[in-house]
């Protein structure tokens, strides 16, 4: 095949990993914010649970169908991503319930430059100045859009501090586990998503009752409670694998960049749906500066010297042969 016909097929195909991401996380905040505030169902914990418990079924069915296929994941690996993981997911329950929404925001900003500061540690990875520019303007427009009053306190910063690190180790140890191992997207799922699912549904009831008060066993299900749960639950399964797909195509600093296209589709898809009250110009502004930041950041990374691994981190199968290419 022509070296321009490869580029036009990773394009392609990156455009549909990063579209079925964008589509299935916005999806999923929509239905997950109707059910919360139509129904009153406040357990998130236990609903990722759900999630996850979904997933498995997902990859069950795929690797009966034989699109998995027999791979290895050390035990050591597998805990350690589950932790930082599940450690992320509670993290940011209690970081938004014990912070203001601007505090909260900032803190999702902080996982940018985390990121970029792991990649720079463990791949050896260095930015050019436009690079580095355009992530600062990116942080800049969302910043705009999201972040209204800002008050901080000791236990609040230590559930972001938490928070924030261990989702951007937990999408670094993505990117990280794919290459080392050769596992794809769906054999990744299928290892981490099961011991996920057990371990969030044993300790999410519990979370949830410590963060909200409120017993799932004591919620009042109903016929439409139940179809958005197992909406939001179907629509999860393409967000979890979506996610661990675009890591693996890019790497965990361009899926944050480009992956604040959902805050602000987020903004306007509740605009739409949720009333008038939250689209002003000055989240108007913070729109434009974010695209335009990360219009900038795509195509600044992509040049030569954009973004390049400075020596060789891991050699493993394939892989190895692109280290001291763009990233």
């Amino acid at each position: 095949m022509a070296p321009s016909s490869k580029a036009d097929k990773k394009a392609a195909g990156d455009v549909a990993a990063w579209s079925f991401n964008v589509v299935t996380s916005v999806g999923i905040i929509i239905v997950n914010k109707a059910l919360m505030a139509n129904y009153g169902f406040f357990f998130a914990t236990t609903l990722t649970g759900m999630h996850f418990v979904t997933t498995s079924l997902m990859t069950i069915v795929l690797r009966w169908l034989g699109y998995i296929q027999a791979s290895h994941l050390p035990l050591a690996d597998l805990l350690k991503f589950v932790l930082f993981a599940n450690f992320s997911i509670v993290g940011m329950n209690i970081s938004l319930m014990w912070n203001s929404v601007g505090f909260y925001q900032i803190a999702k900003l902080s996982m940018i430059p985390v990121s970029c500061l792991l990649e720079v540690a463990f791949d050896k990875i260095r930015y050019s100045r436009d690079t580095k520019l355009s992530i600062v303007v990116v942080l800049l427009g969302v910043a705009v859009c999201t972040v209204t009053d800002v008050s901080v306190n000791t236990k609040g910063f230590v559930a972001a501090f938490v928070a924030v690190w261990s989702t951007a180790l937990q999408q670094y140890y993505v990117h990280y586990l794919q290459r080392k191992y050769s596992l794809s997207s769906f054999n990744l799922l299928g290892h981490t998503a099961p011991v996920q699912a057990g371990s969030l549904l044993l300790l999410g009831p519990l979370v949830d009752y410590w963060l909200t008060n409120k017993r799932i066993d004591h919620f009042a299900f109903t016929f439409p409670s139940l179809v958005f749960i197992i909406l939001s639950c179907t629509i999860a399964v393409g967000t979890n694998l979506s996610q661990f797909i675009c890591i693996g195509r890019f790497t965990a600093v361009s899926f944050q960049v480009i992956g604040h296209m959902k805050t602000i589709l987020v903004l306007i898809l509740g605009f739409l749906f949720f009333g008038k009250e939250g689209l002003n110009i000055q989240v108007i502004v913070g729109m434009i500066i974010a695209v335009f930041g990360m219009i900038w950041y795509g195509n600044a990374s992509s040049k030569p010297g954009g973004k390049e691994r400075r020596s060789h981190s891991i050699k493993h199968g394939s892989d190895s042969s692109q280290l001291d290419d763009k990233v």
